[in-house]
């Protein structure tokens, strides 16, 4: 598990050096527009839509650490050739390969925690694989700050060769890791593709997990660096530096709320702290409606639209111990890379979308904006208690067990109090 969570962090760190500069490396120092700047972004998004699906089989079949380790491998090419691109087709095709190797990551990852942990450690461990990823983010985005040269293209080809060296490094020490034996497909009846996906979409409990997950993640982090933004500039008059000041409290919110927040959150229903997720979602978009729309000092607003970052992290940080190791339990035997796969897939939809449709909103439909997310915001509130009534005991309260066993597969209609 230490391995693992210092995999989470290196590969984090790497990415904190160029996701910030990707769009100025591509339009601006290479010269290359902003059409193909923004066509860039999309194939992220595009290539992790394509691969997903294959992901989460190939997961359960070979096992995760051969997936993640080939995974890491096409993101370090996809690095390391992105930095030394010149033209259009040869940076599309980079971003691909870094994109698609981005996005089998974190399921392969996901699943590996699912087999190194049992259900009493689950939250803590991906509650410490969020705390570190977003550290990593964050340092290494600063250092790369301070590297990057706008004039010199080489100071860009050095921050992708630092990626894909992080990339690397991580292939070398997951390689050592020995992860539990968990059962595969191969250990029981033969399954075909589509009837695993079957089977998944005739697990209710999971499909009303997505459609929650698909929410939570349009309504905040799809917003981030689209419409929320695009909002504060226009509508509440924000600084480029306070934007930067925003998205540095989201962060710092994360990192020291985290492990306070676990301990809350640990002895409480998870359909219950993910409902309180969405209240606090809400107060968020309040706070970011007087930003804006309110008629007080520059000062004040700007107080207010930090402070809306800053909520979003603690909603965040709530998260982190709560829905994945909860996607994990609702997964069958050896499913867990299907399932983690399939809510991944879920995550790129809405962060696809979200922007597409937040970023004009923001920009030019402030008040209607606010409403529009406030109301997904109690959204969530809704969702989650409906799951909660699907979920079985031990799944919406993972310490009524004190073993490896956890209820899992399809939930009944009724709450039923599992085994241990």
């Amino acid at each position: 598990m230490r391995r693992i969570h210092v995999g989470n962090a290196l590969s984090a760190f790497g990415l904190g050096f160029t996701v910030p500069y990707l769009y100025v490396y591509v339009a601006q120092v290479r010269g290359l527009g902003a059409m193909t700047a923004g066509l860039v972004l999309a194939v992220f998004a595009v290539a992790a839509l394509v691969v997903l699906p294959f992901a989460g089989r190939a997961i359960v079949r070979r096992g995760p650490l051969p997936v993640l380790l080939a995974a890491l491998v096409m993101a370090a090419l996809g690095a390391l050739s992105l930095g030394l691109a010149g033209n259009a087709p040869s940076v599309l095709l980079s971003a691909a390969a870094l994109g698609a190797g981005q996005a089998v990551m974190q399921p392969a990852l996901a699943t590996m925690i699912v087999d190194c942990s049992s259900a009493e450690t689950r939250s803590r461990a991906f509650a410490t694989q969020f705390f570190l990823q977003n550290l990593g983010l964050g340092v290494g985005g600063l250092i790369g700050g301070h590297l990057v040269d706008t004039t010199r293209v080489s100071s860009f080809t050095l921050l992708f060769a630092i990626e894909a060296a992080m990339f690397l490094l991580l292939v070398v020490i997951m390689s050592t890791v020995r992860t539990p034996h968990s059962p595969r497909i191969e250990d029981a009846p033969s399954r075909s593709a589509r009837g695993s996906w079957k089977q998944l979409l005739g697990n209710r409990a999971m499909v009303q997990l997505s459609v929650l997950g698909f929410v939570l993640f349009f309504a905040c982090y799809g917003q981030f660096e689209s419409g929320l933004s695009a909002y504060g500039v226009e509508a509440a008059g924000i600084s480029t530096s306070a934007l930067g000041t925003a998205l540095a409290a989201n962060t710092l919110m994360i990192v020291v709320a985290q492990f306070a927040v676990l301990k809350f959150v640990e002895r409480r229903r998870r359909s219950r702290v993910i409902a309180a997720v969405g209240l606090i979602w809400a107060v968020a978009w309040v706070v970011a409606g007087y930003a804006g729309l309110g008629h007080g000092s520059q000062e004040m607003a700007t107080a207010a639209f930090v402070s809306t970052y800053a909520l979003f992290g603690l909603g965040e940080a709530m998260l982190s111990p709560t829905v994945a190791p909860l996607v994990a339990d609702l997964a069958p035997e050896g499913m867990a890379g299907q399932y983690n796969s399939a809510f991944a897939l879920v995550k790129q939809l809405a962060l696809a979308v979200g922007p597409a449709v937040g970023g004009p909103m923001g920009a030019s439909l402030h008040a209607p904006y606010v409403v529009t997310f406030l109301l997904f915001s109690l959204g969530i509130t809704v969702l989650a208690l409906r799951l909660g009534r699907r979920l079985t005991a031990v799944q919406d309260q993972p310490w009524r067990t004190r073993s490896r066993v956890v209820a899992r597969g399809a939930a009944p209609a009724e709450p039923v109090a599992a085994e241990a």
